[in-house]
């Protein structure tokens, strides 16, 4: 874009690129605030005004003018599933951000239509029944009326999942199937399944169900990838810590972004995980994979990070809320071997852990451990999810030196914990404010694409109100944050994740040139508008990987998106919606609203003796006698 009034210089440190014209928060107490960013070499060279960019403006210097938007560092995802989700991500339909069932259903109907015989319509994550209008689920009903001969899968968090009569048939379900351990095929009263899936508690009749869906082959992998790094772009997203996950094998699946690695079509950084897959076989796994690799293998682009977010299948805990919360068996000897091998080699880890009840038991294996001087031996090591952790043991894992990350779950699964656990429960799932008290480290994630959005402003959203998707308010202001800290989880945490806080995070020469100008101020729209914060400009490095509006046409371009067919193709991904606003009608519901929730926290502390019976009665001096 030509910018007047800076002229190109010859000069021997010419920036690659330069944005000027920005509300730049940067992130870096020295210099909170800017208004130009110039990037050399990948690298930022200089945060200032025009005056302090003006001399490294070269005849080769792209200059970019952000027309006085908001520019922020590029957001880094501290957990999620971003390999598996590239490999899958043109072959399904996303309902991410559809306000209605209705309209889910026509798109659904739309991509039967065009989809090839042998191929599935497959709806995986993202989406929430509480974020439609009608506020609930499909029936089979309607998926065997919108598809009568393509199989249909949609899959609905970590709870269920509905087929239509084709899908049935195509994933081989029978009246003789029997039910999984951990799973429950629904039966009508003739014996034969209905079409829905139930986790009971475990997710994996759910994802062993899909993975017998046709998968992508050979160029089309990489393909999907690209695309879906793209897709995270749109929404400022530079960096992301994969948090690996079930049906994702080493090195097999991770082939594809070694190759665009080396090929240089990386738009995203990306630091990964591995998971051993196979239950009884996890400590030969991990020894193997200790002898190819080490943490921090690879560049700025594509790195290893160490283990998890399993180490052993028995350790592992369940996600689904509208089930009890599941019994484990003794698992601390293999687990013990486990987190002993990497920590004697140099490996760290993350650990999936939902209850409080499962961190207390892996805490007592790595005390043990560091009783002996084996833990955390100089590793870097974190607990994910954390929704019901108690403040002992925060202050145990601060002790030991571990970290946390947090993800936004209960943007979709809030009203199903609140249904089992109550509203005072809610209130602190997860502690975000204790953990941050005690100085942990707590980094910000999504958990997508199998629950969760991957759009990083629902989960920003979700971290600065406490709503749901459904507008439920699940956590109350004591255990909210503040913008600034929210967007910190997002930049600097992620970064001190894998210990790139030296190099990323934050908008200060020297640091690499990541950043995102965005379609809203997020530091001052409404509180509901966060969630409709787009990138208009987002670059990697001094690549720009995304642009849009005035931009479009500024990032390098892909292929087409193969196959032809693909529901990606015709819907794209993320379903926008415009920003709201807040009219005086909805400021008053919204008033109603907190009101009852405040009384129903209230009624539930009651309950369980941490606050008096009878209310406080409410004085107001104005009518006083």
């Amino acid at each position: 874009m030509p910018v007047g009034g800076l002229i190109p210089r010859a000069t021997d440190n010419a920036a690659d690129l330069v944005v000027r014209n920005a509300k730049v928060h940067t992130g870096d107490p020295v210099r909170p605030q800017a208004e130009a960013i110039a990037i050399r070499d990948g690298v930022i060279t200089v945060v200032g005004d025009d005056n302090d960019v003006a001399s490294h403006v070269g005849p080769d210097t792209k200059v970019v003018d952000a027309l006085g938007r908001r520019m922020v560092p590029g957001l880094n995802d501290a957990h999620l599933h971003v390999i598996r989700g590239g490999l899958n991500y043109v072959l399904e339909l996303r309902w991410d951000g559809v306000p209605t069932l209705r309209q889910g259903l026509a798109m659904l109907r739309e991509q039967a239509a065009r989809t090839p015989k042998g191929q599935w319509v497959r709806v995986v994550g993202g989406w929430s029944a509480e974020q439609f209008a009608e506020r609930r689920l499909p029936s089979v009903t309607e998926l065997n009326a919108v598809a009568p001969d393509t199989p249909v899968f949609v899959l609905h968090l970590y709870q269920s999942a509905v087929l239509n009569r084709a899908a049935l048939k195509a994933a081989g379900f029978t009246r003789d199937t029997p039910d999984p351990k951990g799973g429950q095929i629904v039966r009508g009263r003739d014996g034969e399944p209905t079409g829905m899936l139930l986790a009971a508690p475990s997710a994996l009749i759910l994802y062993s169900t899909l993975a017998k869906a046709p998968v992508l082959e050979g160029e089309d992998k990489k393909t999907s990838t690209r695309h879906f790094l793209r897709e995270l772009n749109r929404f400022g997203l530079t960096s992301a810590i994969d948090a690996a996950g079930g049906f994702q094998n080493f090195p097999d699946n991770y082939s594809t972004v070694v190759e665009l690695a080396k090929a240089g079509q990386l738009s995203l950084r990306i630091a990964y995980h591995l998971f051993p897959q196979t239950a009884g076989q996890e400590i030969d796994d991990l020894t193997r994979w200790i002898e190819m690799a080490r943490p921090e293998d690879g560049d700025e682009w594509l790195r290893l990070n160490g283990a998890g977010e399993n180490l052993t299948w028995a350790a592992a805990d369940f996600e689904n809320f509208a089930q009890p919360r599941p019994e484990h068996a003794d698992y601390e000897a293999e687990f013990e071997k486990a987190v002993r091998l990497l920590m004697e080699n140099g490996w760290g880890f993350r650990l999936h852990a939902t209850y409080d009840e499962t961190i207390r038991r892996d805490l007592a294996v790595f005390e043990k451990l560091a009783a002996e001087g084996l833990f955390p031996a100089g590793n870097r090591w974190l607990f994910d999810h954390a929704e019901t952790v108690s403040a002992d043991s925060l202050d145990r894992i601060a002790a030991l030196g571990g970290a946390m990350s947090v993800q936004n779950r209960l943007s979709f699964q809030g009203e199903a914990f609140v249904r089992r656990y109550g509203p005072g429960a809610a209130a602190d799932a997860p502690p975000i404010r204790a953990m941050l008290e005690r100085g942990l480290t707590v980094g910000a994630g999504t958990d997508a694409t199998r629950v969760s959005t991957y759009n990083p402003w629902v989960a920003l959203h979700w971290l600065i109100t406490g709503r749901t998707v459904g507008d439920l308010v699940v956590r109350p202001p004591h255990n909210r944050v503040d913008r600034r800290t929210a967007l910190a989880m997002f930049t600097e945490a992620g970064a001190a994740l894998t210990g790139e806080q030296s190099v990323k995070g934050v908008l200060r020469p020297g640091f690499l040139g990541d950043l995102a100008v965005l379609s809203e101020d997020y530091f001052t729209v409404p509180e509901p508008d966060i969630a409709h914060i787009e990138s208009l400009l987002t670059v990697v490095g001094g690549r720009i990987v995304y642009a849009t509006a005035e931009y479009e046409g500024l990032d390098e371009e892909l292929p087409p998106v193969s196959p032809e067919w693909s529901p990606v193709a015709h819907f794209g991904g993320y379903q926008s919606t415009p920003s709201t606003g807040l009219s005086g009608t909805r400021q008053a519901e919204l008033l109603g609203q907190a009101v009852a929730e405040s009384e129903q926290h209230r009624q539930w502390r009651a309950r369980r003796g941490l606050t008096p019976e009878t209310a406080s009665t409410f004085f107001d001096p104005c009518f006083s006698l």
